[in-house]
């Protein structure tokens, strides 16, 4: 199993859940460039070279036919990994994601305010997108946690994956997907609402659509037992991994 996770996070976003999958599974988290401990690449990047990078990792390690689990950017960096190089993908779950996130002039207008106030800048409006109300305000010292991952992002990373979302739509690429697929959406997720998913899930043929109830845009932290329920039972449904 490979876990990708999202912007401005790195590999310990995936912590709640990782005793479940491992059971099952040995699992790979990598953080992408400019992200945790890896090297922040100068200048902008496009998400297929993230999958590129993604690639070459699997490649290192002799990994093939992988379930591959990506968070919102991780589910484009999925999806671009599965249609580029489909011996690395056995099947998906694509959560919190889409072919095409956000419109270009509102990812400018949040790298603006990056370059002028930092990564910190930011934060509050990113973890009300992150996480319902009722989850920020039962959990303030995880929200604390999330805070300090989110804005411990070097500003050159965050600002290079965001140019990297801007300017991708994977349409073409993510119909040619052909595993088993489980596209996921929380239920009060502002950046990819659930009809986003569901249109995401529209390309993919045979792919499945779920809603997380009480979830935002982080559903396996907020809902880690119906998430972990449901990604092992498509997996066991579908003999993945």
């Amino acid at each position: 199993m490979v876990l990708i996770n999202s912007l401005g996070t790195d590999l310990r976003l995936w912590d709640g859940v990782l005793p479940a999958f491992a059971d099952r599974w040995s699992v790979i988290r990598h953080d992408k460039r400019g992200h945790g401990l890896s090297d922040l690449v100068p200048g902008t990047c496009t998400i297929g070279e993230l999958a590129q990078d993604l690639a070459g990792l699997l490649d290192k390690l002799a990994v093939r036919g992988a379930f591959v689990v990506g968070v919102s950017i991780g589910g484009m960096i999925a999806q671009a990994l599965a249609a580029a190089r489909p011996d690395l993908v056995c099947g998906l779950v694509l959560m919190s994601t889409a072919h095409r996130i956000g419109n270009p002039a509102a990812w400018d207008e949040r790298m603006v305010a990056i370059r002028a106030n930092g990564v910190a800048g930011i934060a509050d409006a990113v973890l009300e997108r992150w996480f319902t109300a009722d989850y920020r305000t039962a959990h303030p010292a995880e929200l604390a946690i999330w805070r300090n991952m989110l804005i411990r992002t070097p500003a050159d990373g965050y600002i290079g994956c965001c140019t990297a979302i801007r300017n991708a739509d994977l349409t073409e690429g993510t119909r040619r997907i052909a595993v088993p697929t489980l596209c996921m959406a929380g239920a009060y997720d502002q950046g990819t609402p659930p009809a986003v998913v569901e249109e995401l899930a529209g390309l993919i043929a045979g792919a499945r659509f779920m809603v997380i109830p009480a979830a935002g845009h982080l559903p396996f932290v907020e809902q880690p037992a119906v998430v972990c329920e449901a990604v092992l039972g498509f997996a066991r449904e579908h003999e993945v991994g």
